[in-house]
């Protein structure tokens, strides 16, 4: 074999070892992390742990972003917004991984100071060096084009753009519109513009960008979920003690888990569905492993 040979022959190998070690990462099931307790730090560690602990995550050095859903003027009790104690425990996390900044941050649909103050979220993150609970400056949204479906382009936060690490945190609850909101739509608090308009095809839409930003992380808190009268609720009665927080890197399947909670099926949640039709992650929860913790 002279020597251009076995360069080829060499390069051949090489390449078949990459591609089959594609093959074997693409055909891993999707894992699903679940913890129940009533201590919500703890449950909080414990998904993350299960997933391999945030320093999988999060490197020395890495700029996070936190989004959990903070968009109400509701406090903790009313499962309109993630609970404080989850998203405090997650920015820990980040730092203990070696985050050189952790910023908080959601567009909220009320009062903006009173959603950060009432849910709880203002006093859990004041005095932690290196995290910023930002309010939304609507000069920094940025138009991306995303040549989907519905959207061809659209308004998204520059600070969520522009992070190394995204964790996704929603709270599991009931909407008018589209039955439940859980991670697929939580992105909706990057988003600029008119959010109304997506609502004439919200499935694809939110489909189009998140085929063009990618999550790092999900973790759905279910520590308490509003069954009835979502997304803002206000009334204890619609809300149901779960003492459960689940997390995975594929949105779908964790959604599709959440979805449980309240007696449903996964398809029957359009978004969910979608999503998983356009290769966003599984739906089927029986090609799941989930881990209880």
């Amino acid at each position: 074999m002279d020597r251009r040979d076995f360069i080829k022959a060499s390069c051949a190998v090489l390449l078949s070892n990459v591609l089959a070690k594609e093959l074997i990462a693409e055909t891993k099931p999707s894992v699903v992390a679940v913890s129940e307790g009533k201590n919500y730090e703890e449950i909080t560690k414990n998904v993350i742990y299960a997933l391999g602990g945030m320093k999988r995550f999060v490197k020395k050095g890495d700029l996070v972003v936190v989004k959990p859903n903070i968009g109400w003027d509701r406090k903790p009790e009313y499962a309109a917004n993630t609970h404080p104690l989850v998203v405090k425990t997650i920015v820990l996390e980040c730092l203990n991984a070696g985050a050189k900044k952790v910023k908080v941050f959601d567009r909220t649909c009320n009062d903006p100071r009173r959603c950060y103050d009432n849910s709880g979220m203002s006093e859990v993150l004041k005095n932690i060096k290196n995290v910023e609970l930002k309010h939304i400056d609507y000069d920094r949204f940025k138009r991306v084009s995303l040549n989907g479906v519905f959207l061809k382009d659209w308004e998204l936060y520059d600070e969520a753009l522009s992070a190394d690490v995204y964790i996704n945190v929603p709270i599991a609850k009931h909407h008018g519109l589209t039955k439940l909101t859980l991670s697929l739509k939580n992105v909706m608090g990057i988003m600029g513009g008119n959010r109304g308009y997506i609502h004439r095809n919200i499935e694809n839409a939110l489909a189009d960008i998140h085929s063009y930003f990618k999550t790092t992380l999900n973790i759905v808190d279910a520590t308490r979920i509003l069954l009835d009268n979502g997304p803002q609720g206000g009334s204890l009665k619609d809300v149901k003690v779960l003492n459960k927080v689940i997390a995975s890197t594929d949105k779908v399947a964790v959604d599709a888990y959440a979805t449980t909670f309240f007696n449903l099926k996964p398809e029957d949640i359009s978004i969910t569905q979608i999503a998983h039709r356009r290769g966003l992650g599984e739906i089927n929860l029986s090609k799941v492993k989930i881990i209880k913790v």
